[in-house]
């Protein structure tokens, strides 16, 4: 989803100038200029390219001097810095979070007779990546409190899928609006099955699960730097993470079109899925702040929990099970007044979205799929009561007193 429009740091918002108080017409009201509050960025990327001053453009001009604009020697320092980050042996970029799965079900050799069990309230990604290897996407409901996929359903849902004739394979676990998921029992439960466990870690790198970092978790840790993320690039770009050389060493030869020795030794098919120089430079520069973005994101958070808290009849906040810590990539309420809130902040300027308004089993490409024998209440009702609002490192006391008082005040 696109960021919203915001006003150049530095300008004045437009005034409109301002009318007599006076109506000129004896039968006509008095008209009186509204004077709207400046609108507010859902993410204010510029706010953090204003703190990096020069360093971004500079790392770019460096890759544009030397020239080797694919996989050149930012992309294999971004990796070893990444992987020491998290705690990961090691890190393989590719070109997106959607590809990042991809190559991982590729290096499983994941396709047609396949299940792949995975949450049913996410982005299209998940299922997408399955789905084009001729997988199946199998989708299962998740928990009301931290939106990860519910490994209470999991037995169930693998009994069902080999009554279907298909082959458990996977579980891919979503670790949504940057909160980990409760890798303990996915873990404990893919073993019992046999299943790899895939941890999508699009929004929640950064995060933690008793103390340990994500990317570290799971057999595969998959994340995405779209610009929103909470590390985010100037562009696309993803990356695998995994524990093992020889997963790490196939998921470079996949990326590369399925290379051997050089690329025009192709030992496998493989796919064209590598994370470009200059989006590796601006990574390697935005990773020198991030360990202190992911503090400020918390103090943010506790913050609006605080302003939120005493009205808890109103909207329900996020939950943070104890032994977890979330990246916070978005902030997200649940309310039955979604739509009266989304447009009490519309009116006051502030921004919103909702993260996702149609579950996966209902979505028209992928309603043929097969759905866990408990179904899906939770995702279908999480689609109607969720709302996102403005959530970054830079967001001001000020400006989260604006917000909370839009949703509570409507």
């Amino acid at each position: 989803m696109g960021i919203p429009c915001r006003r150049q740091a530095g300008t004045r918002p437009y005034l409109p100038h301002r009318r007599p108080t006076v109506s000129p017409h004896p039968r006509r009201p008095a008209r009186r200029s509204i004077l709207m509050a400046s609108p507010l960025a859902f993410i204010d990327l510029q706010a953090q390219r204003k703190r990096l001053g020069d360093s971004i453009d500079t790392a770019m001009r460096r890759v544009v001097d030397h020239g080797h604009f694919i996989l050149g020697p930012e992309v294999g320092l971004l990796e070893q810095k990444l992987a020491q980050f998290c705690g990961a042996d090691h890190t393989v970029s590719c070109g997106n979070g959607t590809d990042a799965i991809s190559l991982v079900l590729m290096a499983e050799n994941i396709g047609p007779g396949d299940a792949v069990f995975m949450p049913a309230f996410t982005f299209v990604a998940t299922a997408e990546a399955a789905a084009q290897l001729g997988a199946t996407p199998y989708f299962i409901d998740v928990n009301a409190d931290d939106f990860a996929i519910n490994p209470d359903h999991i037995d169930g849902a693998v009994s069902d899928a080999r009554s279907r004739g298909l082959r458990p394979r996977a579980i891919i676990a979503v670790d949504l609006f940057g909160l980990p998921a409760d890798y303990a029992r996915l873990t404990a439960t893919a073993s019992h099955h046999g299943l790899v466990l895939v941890a999508d870690a699009a929004q929640s790198f950064g995060g933690r699960y008793q103390n340990h970092m994500v990317g570290s978790l799971a057999d595969y840790t998959t994340t995405s730097f779209f610009p929103s993320k909470p590390l985010g690039c100037y562009g696309d770009g993803g990356a695998i993470f995994t524990n093992a050389a020889p997963r790490a060493d196939l998921l470079r030869s996949l990326r590369f079109h399925g290379k051997g020795q050089d690329k025009y030794d192709n030992i496998r098919i493989g796919m064209n899925s590598r994370l470009d120089t200059i989006q590796a430079a601006i990574l390697l520069e935005k990773l020198t702040i991030f360990a202190d973005e992911l503090e400020l994101r918390e103090t943010v958070a506790a913050r609006y929990d605080a302003l939120l808290r005493p009205h808890a009849g109103k909207v329900i906040r996020p939950v943070v099970p104890a032994g977890r810590r979330s990246a916070w990539a978005l902030y997200t309420l649940r309310s039955p007044e979604r739509d009266a809130i989304r447009n009490a902040c519309q009116a006051a300027g502030i921004p919103t979205n909702v993260y996702y308004p149609i579950p996966l089993n209902r979505q028209t490409g992928y309603r043929n799929y097969p759905v866990s024998p408990a179904g899906v209440p939770v995702s279908e009702q999480l689609a109607m009561e969720v709302i996102s609002i403005p959530m970054h490192p830079y967001l001001t006391e000020e400006d989260q007193a604006r917000i909370v008082q839009a949703i509570v005040g409507h």
